[in-house]
């Protein structure tokens, strides 16, 4: 490693080939989780937005399964490995524009080696890989226009606007970070006459152009997803530590020795204020969420999930980039970067090669609660179970109650079975296949957890509700988990009488 980093673009294409050849592992190894495995079935109807999210990270994972004819894990995640390596390159010359390459393959680097970032968002179907890059890219069009003139300056702010579109159409939570760069015109003294001219406000036209499908399907299916994600910064309660409980999971996330002192260079940036510009530029564009999310925490009903904020944090890596690249020389440092980049190869390693191979057996069992394993395979033994046992003739309709383990049994099972999730909170499955269009039907009940309490709950909804022997999810010959099955005979109300 210590060769490979003079700040050149070899060294930077050695980077981004490199981390996506492990990624490229990883995620053939690994099945999808319960988040993409519901992301992956519940989108295989594909329309202008979805319940949880804005369509972008949906249309992706549709449109790779559509090309390749498949939707392998390795397939859908093709996309969100490549917007990565994207947002690497997109990285690197934001770094550069802020001091010079150096700094920026530093920058880059330290991305891939944040597990919130490198692993997560750069390798999962989820809605994070697409907002990252989108967002630098806003970030390094912004850059340019900012200094620019003449028929360029207006490329680059269309370019801001059609990025930062596409960012809110991965997640809304980019209008946190987003709504820094208008913080930062007013507050930048050389920059605030920009406010006065049609620039910005051009950009913003564009953006609210390429949202517009997401408007369009909210207003036609009652801003559902609007409300659904706004009820989560609503509470009655107050609890004023859960901000620094916040903090805390984030730096988890980020990693503690990269959080901390990016959390000093953030702090050393904000106290210079705007004389440095491109500096409280990123100070601007980090503050919302990291700020918004930990203040929500203390009074929301509902948990705050420490990669929320992961955005804020995105815009300081160049910041942490020219720390590190003007302490290379320190051998501290150059252990800690290189060691943590053995880490992360090292866990994604072991996290594959179990998944895959199962070569830990039932160790993890006998060590935590539950074991993790069955969330990284993909449940496709239930489907040789169930059909061998004549249980998913043409036509079956099957019924899961709550929609993360119907995501999992739903892309287990294959897109040819029609899945539904019995419960109120659906999510997508409720719009695409709400359970009430099957009154009358007979349904195949897959129950994960707590099979009698949910056979008591669902019972007086059908005429009859019978046990079956349950179905395995298989990795290799182990069990990894034993799935309830009932036959209900006839569906006759839904939803369920209060």
């Amino acid at each position: 490693m210590p060769k490979m980093i003079s700040g050149g673009n070899a060294s930077l294409a050695w980077l981004i080939a490199i981390t996506a050849a492990l990624r490229l592992c990883f995620g053939w190894a690994v099945g999808l989780g319960v988040d993409e495995s519901y992301m992956v079935a519940a989108g295989r109807e594909v329309g202008l937005g979805y319940f949880d999210h804005p369509p972008v990270a949906w249309w992706l994972s549709r449109g790779a399964a559509w090309l390749f004819g498949t939707d392998a894990p390795i397939v859908v995640r093709l996309p969100f490995i490549a917007l990565f390596a994207l947002s690497t390159w997109l990285m690197a010359r934001i770094g550069t524009l802020l001091a010079d390459a150096r700094v920026g393959f530093f920058a880059a680097l330290l991305l891939n080696l944040s597990p919130v970032f490198g692993i997560t968002s750069a390798t999962w179907v989820l809605p994070d890989g697409p907002l990252d890059c989108a967002l630098l890219g806003a970030v390094l069009c912004l850059l340019h226009a900012l200094r620019g003139k003449g028929n360029a300056l207006w490329l680059w702010w269309a370019g801001a606007g059609l990025c930062a579109g596409l960012a809110l159409s991965s997640k809304y939570s980019a209008v946190l970070t987003l709504g820094g760069a208008f913080v930062f015109l007013l507050t930048s003294p050389f920059h605030r006459r920009l406010l006065r001219g049609p620039h910005p406000y051009v950009a913003l036209l564009l953006a609210g152009v390429a949202f517009a499908p997401e408007v369009i399907w909210n207003a036609t299916h009652g801003w559902a997803s609007f409300a659904f994600q706004g009820e989560r910064a609503v509470g009655a309660r107050f609890r004023p530590l859960a901000p620094f409980n916040t903090w805390l999971g984030e730096a988890l996330f980020v990693l503690p020795w990269i959080w901390v002192p990016m959390m000093a260079v953030f702090w050393l940036a904000l106290r210079r204020g705007p004389i440095a510009w491109r500096d409280w530029l990123l100070c601007c564009l980090a503050a919302p969420p990291i700020v918004a999310f930990a203040a929500i925490s203390a009074w929301s009903s509902q948990r705050v999930l420490f990669h929320w904020a992961a955005p804020g944090y995105l815009m300081l890596f160049p910041l942490l980039g020219r720390a590190v690249a003007e302490r290379w020389d320190r051998a501290w440092v150059r252990r800690t970067v290189i060691g943590t980049a053995a880490l992360a190869i090292a866990a994604t390693a072991i996290i594959g090669a179990q998944t895959r191979f199962d070569l830990l057996g039932d160790t993890l069992a006998g060590l935590m609660r539950k074991d993790p394993t069955s969330e990284g395979v993909d449940w496709t033994s239930l489907r040789a179970d169930l059909s061998a046992r004549g249980l998913l003739r043409p036509g079956v309709v099957v019924g899961v109650p709550n929609w993360r383990d119907a995501g999992k049994v739903a892309y287990g099972l294959g897109p040819d079975v029609t899945v539904i999730c019995l419960n109120r909170d659906a999510r997508q499955f409720g719009v695409t296949r709400p359970a009430a269009d099957f009154i009358g039907r007979d349904v195949l009940i897959l129950v994960v957890d707590n099979p009698e309490p949910t056979r008591a709950a669902l019972a007086p909804l059908f005429d009859r509700l019978e046990a079956l022997p349950a179905a395995p999810v298989l990795l290799k010959s182990r069990v990894l988990k034993q799935i309830s099955v009932f036959q209900g005979t006839r569906l006759l109300v839904w939803p369920p009488p209060a």
